[in-house]
């Protein structure tokens, strides 16, 4: 079984390049974020005609998350248990998403980006991080393996970043950030895709200006967090890089993750 998570930066501009990805690459659940879209503009026929199912949560241009899935999915829900809201006046984005796939719990998890150390955004992002963290204990312990799975809009460590030197006193690899990601693997989660795909120079996300991408210069900042009943599972992860190539390509990559079936052979992709 193969299960991905792909920042898109807008599933209206890019649909038909991720119809033609999931057919190229066979993964069977796809966790997006930054959909920019709203329900009723999201692309539901492109992806039913490939066989998917398919979950959304969008309320404006702006964050969008979404599950597509051709193994089932089921009991869908949006946000997670004391979700701190944002503007003014408060509302829930739509920042998370969780359903089942085959026996799988998957969020896909969009984290506020903080934008800049001062900014208020980055005391809403500490703190909708702090809220993630107390839900996530409670799945970290279920026997049920759960996937968080996104843009997590943190650099956790130096070699996650092309310049310590750039990146300082900006956010994304500010102490609290990182302390705040750090909370979450503790509380028990596994950052699987590490193992497979070691930094430095490893990288998910690359800005569109400056030649970013052909200079190398990128941040690794899309993960897969795993309970321990989805890690012991993962038998092999990837950045697919070339995905950021060519024209109308997202700024970030997608990460495929294949599990083993829960007797412990490989599934192989239909």
């Amino acid at each position: 079984m193969r299960i991905a998570t792909w920042n898109v930066n807008s599933i209206r501009s890019r649909a038909e390049r991720v119809g033609a990805w999931l057919e190229r690459t066979g993964v069977d659940v796809l966790a997006i974020q930054e959909t920019k879209a709203r329900d009723d503009q999201f692309p539901h026929l492109t992806f039913a005609a490939l066989g998917y199912d398919v979950a959304h949560v969008g309320y404006s241009q702006w964050n969008g998350v979404a599950i597509l899935s051709r193994v089932g999915i089921d009991d869908v829900a949006t946000g997670f248990d004391g979700m701190p809201s944002w503007g003014d006046p408060p509302s829930a984005e739509a920042r998370v998403l969780s359903a089942t796939c085959a026996g799988i719990r998957v969020h896909s998890v969009y984290v506020p980006n903080g934008r800049g150390l001062d900014d208020p955004h980055m005391a809403y992002k500490l703190q909708w991080l702090a809220r993630l963290r107390d839900a996530a204990q409670a799945w970290s312990a279920a026997p049920l393996p759960h996937a968080l799975m996104g843009d997590w809009n943190i650099a956790p460590e130096d070699e996650d970043v092309w310049s310590m030197e750039y990146y300082i006193d900006k956010s994304h690899v500010s102490p609290p950030e990182r302390a705040a990601f750090r909370a979450i693997v503790d509380a028990g989660f596994v950052d699987v895709v590490r193992p497979h795909a070691p930094g430095p120079g490893v990288y998910t996300y690359w800005d569109y200006t400056q030649l970013r991408f052909p200079k190398k210069q990128g941040m690794r900042i899309d993960f897969v967090l795993g309970n321990h009943a989805f890690a012991e599972r993962v038998v092999g992860a990837a950045i697919d890089r070339e995905e950021r190539k060519g024209k109308g390509a997202s700024d970030h990559a997608p990460i495929v993750v294949e599990l083993a079936d829960p007797l412990g052979s490989r599934s192989s992709p239909t």
